[in-house]
């Protein structure tokens, strides 16, 4: 499927923020530097989880702690370089299709780098932190070229000339027979001339080794569930461009994957819901403790978590 053909143009489909979505002064990455270019919701009352999406999967199979600081708590986390550059890079990428095929060149898409940085200014003026110690601009000069190296990358890995998307930024949701909602945006869904579809991602990190390939792969596979639910059609590629070290990553899936991981998302949700229910959030300290914005909170760093939000249910009942 590499030649891909379909409806032209970007989805009639709203992008809209997830309720399980954190609130983040910058949207984080769903798979580390993947982020959509929504702005960030309002704080809202703590309400108990809803719906599931990828990244919050990964947040509590990583730590059910920072999943409660994200959801039920809603703490604010500052905006990254890494996550920001993801943001912008995948905004360059979407936008370039609405230009004809034999315009989609790499001075043309670096062209786009600027108007997408100062329409995610505009959006979200709190990125603009990030450059707060940097009057001279050098360091947001290297981060923006960083940035174009990133989309002429890409040119190496996919020709989009030969591209048409069905779909880009494409916002899905669907409802399992247990009522478990999963919701969640792919960048983008190719269709080729005998109806399959190609569900692809662009990560702006490195490949992972491959060892910790299946994690990456787990975001891929909740997509290729939610569409065959929806449409009752497997995808018949997932496909993750990773423009930081120039690999792509394939994997064709069939209805056993699927299934599995249905059966995981539904352990994963019992599991969420139990703990919702009693307020037991344990934290998992990792490596990647290190990169979290909530080590004031988090008692692995001698920190205290916010009062719990939501009713609990006392022990030895089914009472809250």
């Amino acid at each position: 499927m590499e030649t891909s053909t379909g409806a032209a143009g970007r989805s009639d489909s709203t992008p809209v923020v997830a309720a399980d979505a954190p609130v983040t002064a910058g949207k984080t990455a769903g798979g580390g530097e993947t982020a959509g270019a929504a702005a960030a919701p309002a704080v809202r009352p703590a309400a108990p989880p809803a719906s599931l999406s990828p990244s919050r999967a990964g947040d509590f199979m990583q730590c059910p702690l920072l999943y409660r600081f994200r959801v039920i708590d809603r703490l604010p986390e500052k905006p990254s370089e890494a996550a920001t550059r993801g943001t912008l890079v995948h905004a360059v990428l979407e936008r370039l299709f609405d230009v004809p095929a034999a315009e989609r060149t790499v001075p043309r898409a670096k062209a786009l780098v600027p108007g997408q940085w100062d329409r995610l200014r505009e959006s979200r003026p709190e990125v603009m932190e990030l450059f707060a110690e940097d009057p001279e601009g050098e360091r947001l000069a290297r981060w923006l070229a960083e940035a174009e190296q990133l989309v002429e990358r890409w040119f190496g890995l996919e020709d989009p000339s030969r591209l048409e998307p069905a779909e880009r930024e494409l916002f899905v949701e669907a409802e399992l027979d247990s009522g478990l909602r999963l919701r969640g945006i792919i960048d983008r869904v190719d269709v080729a001339p005998t109806g399959e579809v190609r569900i692809v991602d662009y990560k702006t990190g490195k490949a992972p080794r491959p060892e910790y390939a299946e994690g990456a792969l787990f975001q891929m596979k909740f997509y290729a569930l939610v569409v065959w639910r929806l449409k009752r059609v497997i995808p018949r590629r997932l496909q993750l461009v990773y423009l930081g070290s120039g690999d792509v990553v394939t994997y064709d899936p069939v209805r056993a994957d699927l299934e599995r991981v249905e059966r995981k998302l539904l352990a994963l949700w019992e599991a969420i819901r139990e703990a919702t229910e009693t307020g037991d959030w344990r934290p998992r300290p990792t490596k990647l403790c290190g990169w979290c914005d909530h080590q004031a909170h988090c008692p692995e760093f001698g920190g205290t978590p916010p009062p719990y939000p939501l009713p609990v249910r006392t022990a030895g009942s089914d009472a809250v």
